[in-house]
């Protein structure tokens, strides 16, 4: 008997959320011979160490990996550490700046301890492009390079911009989507993991494969998912993320402040809940058998469980649950940040100005968002709606201010 589910059982959760695969037919094939030969699949995901702090948008990536995971297949997690020193230029206008060895060392680290909190680190095979890249000579790769033409490259969007701009583009760039394609030739990988931008470097991975006499792998694209607001891809420089260090009371409040349609996308990208269930779910919402509020605390629940613990989670939603629907700000286990008067824009005679406040806690994007939130009486200051620009500060240190913006709140120990 084999090891492996029915493929269509396996499909049922390695389709979810999936923007494109290449091509369903192949993959449906393989995991049938896979089950016929008790063989897993080799499944390949590369990270470059270049930020070394992760939000929820870089792991929908990592629990496709996941997923393939707990159906019994050989997930490799490869450390872009050589291809960090080029750059990818996916959605990039211009050259990255390169990193350090130090620096890719260090994100590298960090990257990788944080993915665990998905992945099963037993059962991870953890590998470095450095191994096979740091070996190819100058031959190797002159012979790597003319598998591809100039053209080929140019029909890359982001090449194919910067050329049509007469914005410069460096050679070694160009390198880049034959180092990520030798990756899968050196792994001989089964199936490749990446973003849908990821598309020209996963394509460049089967050329190199059939190049090299090996079955071309399947690839499989995820979304970029968006952030809180619903519109744009979710990213820390936009405010819009969801950090998997932050507290579980500020992630818990997060995922409860986005509206209903995005919800069910969160659903799908963000949990391992398989499509089937998810649907039922929905239809559960439609009919009137469950309430929004109830799927999204749940989803919330199911979220903040994966990276701090049910006991957490629990409390989270305990805690929101008194906050909100109780309306009262006595809430343990909210995040707290130290700040200065000087950071807040101190005045002796006005006080602490609000706009400012709410921005050093993270509830405001920009001093002029503040402002509109504070004009809408969105936000209140120790249980109260607060509509002035300015607050008197007591003379007690440190002063402890519980700021709420909606349907998210902190704490600021102004010392």
């Amino acid at each position: 008997m084999s090891q492996f589910l029915p493929v269509e059982e396996q499909l049922d959760l390695l389709e979810k959320g999936a923007a494109e695969i290449i091509r369903v037919s192949d993959l449906r094939e393989r995991l049938e011979k896979s089950r016929q030969t008790g063989k897993p699949l080799r499944v390949k995901a590369g990270f470059d160490p270049t930020a070394p702090d992760l939000h929820l948008g870089h792991t929908v990536l990592v629990r496709k990996l996941k997923h393939f995971q707990d159906l019994g297949h050989t997930v490799i997690f490869l450390v872009g550490d050589y291809t960090a020193l080029i750059g990818d230029p996916t959605g990039r206008s211009a050259t990255r700046k390169p990193l350090t060895r130090e620096q890719i060392d260090q994100n590298a680290q960090t990257y990788t301890d944080q993915v665990f909190k998905i992945l099963d680190r037993e059962k991870t095979e953890v590998r470095f492009n450095s191994e096979w890249l740091g070996k190819l000579s100058f031959e190797d790769i002159i012979r790597l390079a003319a598998k591809f033409t100039v053209s080929q490259m140019l029909e890359r969007a982001e090449f194919h911009a910067r050329f049509q701009n007469e914005q410069p583009i460096s050679l070694h760039e160009f390198m880049y989507p034959l180092a990520q394609g030798y990756d899968s030739v050196a792994l001989e990988a089964d199936v490749e993991l990446g973003g849908t931008d990821q598309k020209f470097n996963l394509l460049a991975g089967r050329e190199l494969q059939r190049d090299f006499g090996q079955p071309p792998q399947i690839v499989l694209m995820t979304p970029i998912i968006e952030g809180l607001d619903g519109v744009q891809k979710m990213s820390k420089s936009l405010g819009n993320a969801i950090g998997i260090h932050e507290p579980p009371q500020e992630m818990y409040g997060k995922l409860m402040s986005i509206n209903d349609e995005l919800m069910w996308r969160y659903w799908t990208l963000l949990t391992d809940l398989r499509q089937s269930e998810i649907d039922q779910m929905q239809a559960h919402v439609t009919s009137g058998a469950l309430h929004p509020m109830e799927a999204k605390k749940h989803l919330a629940r199911t979220i903040v469980a994966g990276f701090h613990g049910a006991e957490a989670a629990q409390v989270a939603d305990e805690n929101w649950a008194r906050q909100f629907q109780q309306k009262s700000d006595d809430v343990e286990g909210l995040e707290e940040l130290t700040l200065t008067p000087e950071a807040l824009g101190f005045d002796p005679e006005k006080g602490i100005r609000v706009s400012k406040l709410l921005t050093a806690l993270g509830l405001a994007a920009s001093s002029s968002e503040a402002d509109r939130k504070i004009k809408e009486g969105a936000v209140r200051l120790d249980g109260e709606v607060v509509r002035q620009s300015y607050i008197p500060l007591n003379g007690s240190r440190p002063a402890r201010i519980t700021a709420r913006v909606g349907k998210r709140a902190k704490v600021a120990v102004i010392e």
